[in-house]
């Protein structure tokens, strides 16, 4: 029985990590840092601001890394007027709300973020609720995210499923004892699955995961 899915947002509900990325080069290009995608999706793809600085720039300090924090992510505002919703994603929301599955969103997106990419994408009342890492006691890749909105939303963790993009996402989710769907728009299928992810897809318009679902809707699987 599927009671609640809980998406990431960055990657997840839309594919910033582009976007991302760009902002990231041109901040660090001050400092004399070439980056490339790959050396992004290890140290940067899916982490938390203030810890990603503290690895890559430790130079900084608390004062300056959350000035650059800052100018990062006005940035990355400013480079996404267009964004638009994951392949799938509208008819897998309006899927969910005929089935009266409950929605949650867990993100380690900073605040000013999400509730811009929220109002851009259209989606600023879809999910009952809104788990932003940078208020609770850790972030992805800890599962105290994920845990916190399955405690929240008051679900079995048996009856839900979890869809993350980046590594640090899955294990998030994994740790907690939660199902999870890797959404393999920015990295590699095969790592996110080695993660912990059970079934990686490219979007939602993916036949394995609507073939997926309505197994579970019409009884075939009795737990997820």
């Amino acid at each position: 029985m599927l009671t609640a899915l809980l998406f990431d947002l960055d990657g997840t509900l839309v594919n910033t990590d582009p976007i991302h990325f760009l902002a990231w080069q041109k901040m660090l290009s001050r400092y004399g840092m070439e980056i490339d995608e790959s050396y992004y999706q290890r140290k940067i793809s899916g982490g938390l601001n203030p810890e990603i600085i503290a690895n890559i720039l430790p130079q900084l300090s608390p004062d300056e890394a959350m000035e650059f924090a800052d100018e990062k992510e006005a940035m990355f505002r400013e480079m996404t007027p267009n964004l638009q919703r994951l392949g799938g994603l509208t008819e897998l929301l309006a899927w969910a709300e005929s089935q009266e599955i409950k929605l949650g969103l867990v993100t380690n997106a900073p605040r000013a973020n999400a509730i811009f990419m929220l109002e851009i994408l259209g989606l600023e009342t879809t999910f009952e609720l809104i788990v932003l890492a940078e208020d609770e006691a850790a972030a992805k890749p800890d599962p105290t995210p994920y845990t916190v909105a399955i405690e929240r939303l008051g679900v079995n963790l048996e009856h839900a499923i979890a869809l993350e993009d980046s590594p640090s996402g899955i294990r998030s989710a994994v740790g907690a004892g939660i199902k999870t769907i890797g959404i393999a728009s920015t990295h590699d299928p095969q790592k996110l699955c080695e993660l912990g992810a059970f079934m990686a897809i490219p979007d939602f318009t993916d036949l394995q995961l609507w073939t997926f679902l309505s197994s579970l809707i019409e009884g075939d699987l009795v737990t997820i």
